[in-house]
């Protein structure tokens, strides 16, 4: 039975895909490193090798090996990993990581979230207050979002049981390989499980086990 364990660090995350990994030790649930994004990124930024990142302006490290369209706009603090993407008119208001390999497209807006590597958020996607595990990827126009209608603090449930987050500002927190279909809204406290998929136009609240389709609210088939 799914339970609060299911939603850990260990059990969504492939902690050596991120150059962010060193912000999850000594905590339990990935949400609980939200409020330290910024915070983290001007430490590490401060020690990454200037013979593979660049800084530009405040708080912006950018790897060389980075593509950045000259359209995108970069608010710091942020950190740009090798071989990452930015595309034309991206949007990173600030605390962002964007992994190794990893791709920011058309029109994507990123706010205090940590992209693994190879994430892809390709086209027109709001992802906020959000982790997305490596080679997670959100279709197109699908969006995070991250504060509830009535402005209450933000509970993360799995199953039975449910976790008190203490956070007015939480997205979705995507597992490794999690696949999420176009036009589909991840509500606040979202957890989905590493290899699931989300239909096309979904809703989704609440948690998705690792290995699961999810087709529309009550219906979710296991993958194999």
């Amino acid at each position: 039975m799914a339970g609060l364990q299911d939603t850990t660090i260990n059990a969504l995350y492939t902690l050596e895909e991120t150059i962010a990994g060193e912000i999850f030790k000594d905590v339990t649930y990935p949400w609980e490193v939200l409020p330290k994004i910024g915070e983290f990124i001007v430490a590490l930024g401060n020690t990454l090798p200037e013979d593979k990142y660049d800084k530009r302006g405040e708080n912006v490290w950018i790897a060389k090996s980075a593509k950045v369209f000259p359209s995108a706009c970069i608010n710091g603090p942020a950190i740009i990993d090798e071989e990452a993407e930015i595309r034309h008119c991206a949007f990173i208001r600030g605390n962002a990581i964007v992994g190794k390999g990893a791709v920011v497209g058309n029109s994507t807006e990123l706010k205090n979230v940590i992209l693994f590597n190879k994430v892809q958020v390709p086209h027109y996607n709001y992802v906020g207050d959000s982790i997305l595990g490596y080679k997670a990827h959100m279709g197109a126009g699908s969006i995070t979002s991250n504060v509830k209608s009535d402005k209450t603090l933000v509970v993360v449930r799995a199953g039975e049981e449910q976790c008190e987050t203490g956070l007015k500002k939480f997205g979705a927190m995507l597992g490794d390989h999690v696949e999420v279909g176009c036009n589909s809204v991840l509500n606040p406290g979202t957890v989905i499980g590493r290899q699931s998929n989300v239909y096309p136009t979904s809703m989704v609240r609440g948690f998705i086990p690792a290995d699961s389709i999810y087709k529309k609210k009550g219906e979710i088939a296991e993958k194999y």
